[in-house]
């Protein structure tokens, strides 16, 4: 067996509210994209229609979100490269020797 790496992407958001929220997503656009719609959500605002996902906007929107209480709310995004045990059947052929 080898190992290979996967990215896996964390968000975390909490607030005076409750525990924290936590998420794992497969690609950054997705976790922005929870985070815009997290935070949309606890200001009780509209949803964003359905396009690309904006890194800095979203950063700049849940950082409005915390100005709010400062000492209560926060929120990460944070990426990892997680190793994965590959079986020798998942490995790729090496080409045929002429």
């Amino acid at each position: 067996m080898s190992y290979d790496a996967i990215s896996a992407y964390t968000l975390v958001v909490g607030d005076e509210n409750g525990p924290p929220t936590v998420s794992v997503h497969a690609t950054a656009e997705e976790a922005w994209r929870a985070l815009d719609r997290e935070i949309r959500e606890r200001c009780r605002m509209r949803r964003r229609p359905r396009r690309k996902a904006d890194p800095d906007a979203a950063a700049r929107l849940a950082d409005a979100w915390r100005a709010g209480e400062p000492d209560f709310r926060f929120w990460n995004v944070t990426a990892h490269r997680l190793p994965i045990l590959l079986p020798a059947i998942a490995q790729r052929a090496a080409p045929a020797a002429r």
